[in-house]
């Protein structure tokens, strides 16, 4: 089972990075929450806690299946909750992607990410 805690939902994903998951099996959203930037150390720990019951409550309905989380998103939360999954031995791992940009002008630019591979923590 993968639990996909990013802001990016498997509905969402492109199709070369949904063949990739396949082999972790089935796919369950966990939507990434949002990180109050005023935030302090104590903040982080205790959504780290908060997320760490989240992911085992949901392992739980799979009792039989190994879980694995990709985890991506704001990086003080990512190492935080990280550090309490690898203590729990539960595999985690990152998107990585090849990063496309266009320059627009004035300043702006438009950015796409092209999936390439999943990649573990370690």
């Amino acid at each position: 089972m993968l639990i996909n805690l990013s802001n990016h939902p498997y509905a969402q994903w492109s199709e070369d990075q949904k063949q990739a998951a396949e082999r972790f099996g089935d796919c369950t959203d966990l939507p990434f929450p949002s990180i109050d930037p005023e935030g302090g150390e104590a903040y982080i720990v205790r959504l780290a806690e908060d997320y760490m019951q989240k992911v085992i409550q949901i392992a739980k309905t799979k009792r039989n299946e190994k879980v694995t989380v990709h985890l991506m998103g704001e990086m003080t939360f990512v190492y935080a909750l990280l550090e309490k999954l690898r203590q729990a031995e539960i595999r985690c791992i990152a998107s990585t992607t090849q990063r496309m940009g266009i320059d627009l002008g004035n300043g702006r630019r438009d950015i796409q990410f092209h999936f390439v591979r999943f990649r573990y923590y370690y």
